[in-house]
């Protein structure tokens, strides 16, 4: 039996960025989430705290990008249970910051792999279904970093981020007359603890002093709003765009 009510299905969601935010917007929008993530016992919880808060079950699933069979058995599985798949949204990402100089090819390829390779497969086996369908919607994260001529970014981060919008353009281009859109969120700095592993209190001072023109740095739930609207309705008109979500940062005409 075909489950009437809209199907999401949301990478890396388990966390606390943006992916969680997501997952949790998108519920209360109405839509049946599907949670993946790396991580498996966080993934299993989150969609249990889900569940208590809207009061439905959610599906969880262990979803490593990387491992593309896998990526494929999750779908087709998702479609088994539920019969549609109608958002799909590509959160999971990896950074690592060194110099170009320096950059071991791990490095590299590592976040080519989760970053770019990673989006391009969780498409390529989504699409089918939503064609089959008659249409979805497909919202890609990638970042400011994918046109900032900054060193803060890392080049590997910043050469897949880059990857993803010319992934998301070409797709909305071959899927339009399918009724699927492709966009693109490109958010600037987004709070999370992840990134207070990686950079130092003083990059966040500088930050907000020198370029917070909102006076605060962004928050997963501003992400969340955006990409609420380009998976409802209203943005029935909407592919093969990139929106920022940067406060002003990085603002692009």
């Amino acid at each position: 039996m075909v489950d009437e009510m809209p199907v999401a299905l949301v990478t890396a969601a388990a966390g606390a960025g943006i992916g969680a935010a997501v997952a949790r917007r998108l519920a209360s929008d109405g839509f049946d989430v599907v949670v993946t993530d790396a991580h498996e016992r966080r993934c299993r919880e989150f969609a249990r705290v889900l569940s208590a808060e809207l009061g439905r079950d959610f599906l969880s699933y262990h979803l490593d990008v990387t491992d593309h069979a896998q990526v494929r058995t999750v779908i087709d599985d998702v479609v088994a249970r539920r019969g549609r798949l109608d958002v799909l949204v590509n959160n999971a990402g990896w950074s690592k910051i060194e110099p170009v100089a320096e950059m071991s090819l791990e490095t590299w390829q590592r976040c080519l792999d989760v970053d770019l390779t990673g989006t391009f497969v969780c498409m390529r086996y989504a699409l089918p279904t939503m064609i089959a369908g008659g249409g979805g919607s497909v919202i890609n994260i990638s970042s400011i970093a994918a046109w900032e001529m900054s060193a803060d970014h890392g080049a590997a981060y910043s050469a897949a981020k880059a990857g993803v919008l010319a992934l998301t353009r070409v797709a909305a281009a071959e899927n339009g007359v399918h009724g699927v859109r492709v966009n693109a969120v490109a958010p600037g700095l987004i709070h999370n603890e992840f990134l207070r592993r990686i950079y130092p209190n003083e990059f966040f001072d500088q930050y907000l002093s020198d370029k917070a023109f909102l006076g605060r740095i962004g928050r997963p739930d501003d992400v969340a709003g955006m990409v609420s609207f380009l998976a409802s309705d209203e943005a029935g008109y909407v592919t093969g765009e990139v929106f920022t979500v940067s406060g002003g940062v990085s603002a692009r005409g």
